[in-house]
C-alpha cells in the first residue's frame, strides 16, 4: 500500500468515528430521528467507502478482509440478521445470507 493510499483510509476512519461521536451524543440527547438517520447515513456511506478501498486490486488481501470485519465488529457491534429488515433489498440480502450459511 503507498504512503497516500494509507493516509486516504486514515482520514476516512477518523471521519468515521468523528460521525459515530455524532450519533452517539445525539441519541443519547433523544433529539429527533431525522438527525440520527442522517448521521447514521453519513457513517454508512463512509464505512462503504473504506470497505471499498480495502478490496481494491492494490490492497486486496486477507488481511484486507479481516481489517473489514475489525471495522465492522468496531462500527456495528450489535449487528444482527434482522438488522434493517425494512431496507429495499432485504429479501436479496436475504437469499445472499441463507446461501452463505448452506456452505
Amino acid at each position: 500500500m503507498k504512503n497516500w493510499q494509507l493516509y486516504k483510509l486514515m482520514d476516512l476512519i477518523e471521519e468515521i468515528k468523528k460521525v459515530d461521536a455524532m450519533l452517539k451524543l445525539h441519541s443519547s440527547l433523544d433529539d429527533s430521528d431525522f438527525m440520527l438517520s442522517q448521521y447514521q447515513a453519513r457513517k454508512d456511506k463512509l464505512i462503504s467507502y473504506l470497505i471499498d478501498d480495502l478490496v481494491s486490486s492494490t490492497v486486496i488481501s486477507s488481511r484486507s478482509f479481516f481489517t473489514i470485519k475489525l471495522l465492522l465488529d468496531k462500527f456495528y457491534p450489535n449487528l444482527s440478521k434482522d438488522t434493517g429488515k425494512e431496507e429495499f433489498n432485504s429479501e436479496d440480502l436475504s437469499t445472499l445470507e441463507s446461501k452463505i450459511c448452506q456452505m
